[in-house]
């Protein structure tokens, strides 16, 4: 085992991001179980934490956190990016010959970390992905939404999206590279990894219950996250809506040859009811077949706008290099 080197000058062979957002009460626990286990693991190594834009103690904590762990690295962006842009940012600064990703809340367990390391090398392997085995400390309907998630997505993006694996893994220096020259304005790293295509394993794992704190992912953060990784990754919808617009040309000629049918045999409708059913049905059709259309052209508009998903105020790496 070799021993581990204090000065954050030295290039680590493991970086391991960890996004923060509002993370006051989870930190000093996060640091308390993180810290040692990467001591232990006997490699030189970065912590890369990504403040995104918290309002609370947080950027406070990590300067004080800071200053007793050398290898604990503070990027700070400018505003609330979101969780997916601030791993982007986490990713792209990384220095290390292997990176990790880890959510603050604990909910993931950092000790499997030197595992992961360790099937990597083993293996050759350039993804391991931590695999949710036990969901049960979350709730009923988080099991089931998450798990309809990834149904979905397998479904639509393709049989390599591992089920149950969100952002706890490990990459090789070639995946993060890679992941670097993507031009996604919007990437979910849960979907984009497995589609690259390197070779990966899988670490088995219970999912805890938050360490402290309350979650940063509400239920209309978890809707636009599905929303944006089957518009990401899938032209489906757009499919979905050429197939509707012929159903409904369909249901649309039926309805003429009735109202025709009904009208040679000299029974007319009395009323307006079905008309009006029929424009609203129509109209209902249109509407979300526009909806997805606009969907897609918005996001042509984001690509085209070509503005970052991030922007860096500070990176205390940098500082001290």
């Amino acid at each position: 085992m070799r021993a581990v080197h204090d000065s954050p000058r030295d290039a680590p062979t493991l970086s391991v991001v960890v996004p923060v957002f509002n993370e006051e009460e989870v930190l000093p626990v996060l640091a308390a179980r993180l810290r040692p286990v990467l001591d232990g693991c006997g490699e030189a190594y970065e912590v890369l934490a990504v403040d995104d834009g918290s309002t609370d103690r947080t950027p406070l904590l990590l300067e004080q956190l800071r200053t007793a762990w050398p290898r604990l690295r503070v990027l700070t962006l400018r505003r609330n990016s979101g969780h997916q842009a601030a791993l982007t940012a986490g990713l792209h600064r990384a220095r290390g010959a292997y990176v990790a990703s880890i959510d603050a809340d604990l909910q993931d367990p950092p000790e499997l970390i030197p595992d992961m390391l360790a099937l990597a090398r083993a293996e050759a392997l350039d993804i391991v992905y931590g695999v949710r085995t036990d969901r049960s400390t979350d709730s009923r309907f988080k099991r089931r939404t998450a798990g309809a998630y990834y149904r979905l997505m397998r479904r639509l993006a393709g049989s390599y999206v591992p089920a149950q694996a969100g952002d706890f893994r490990l990459l090789s220096r070639a995946v993060v590279d890679t992941l670097k020259t993507l031009p996604d304005q919007q990437q979910i790293y849960r979907l984009l990894i497995p589609w690259l295509g390197f070779p990966s394993g899988q670490i088995a794992y219970r999912r805890a219950e938050r360490a402290a704190g309350t979650s940063k992912y509400p239920l209309h953060k978890m809707v636009l996250l599905a929303f944006d990784s089957v518009t990401g990754f899938s032209t489906v919808p757009l499919r979905l809506a050429t197939a509707i617009g012929a159903l409904s040309s369909l249901v649309c000629l039926a309805f003429l040859v009735w109202a025709l049918t009904v009208y040679a045999t000299g029974n007319p409708l009395p009323g307006w009811s079905s008309l009006i059913i029929t424009m609203l049905f129509f109209g209902a059709v249109q509407l979300f077949c526009l909806g997805m259309l606009g969907e897609y052209v918005a996001r042509i508009h984001t690509a085209v706008q070509a503005r970052p998903t991030y922007v860096v105020a500070r990176d205390t790496g940098e500082e001290e290099r």
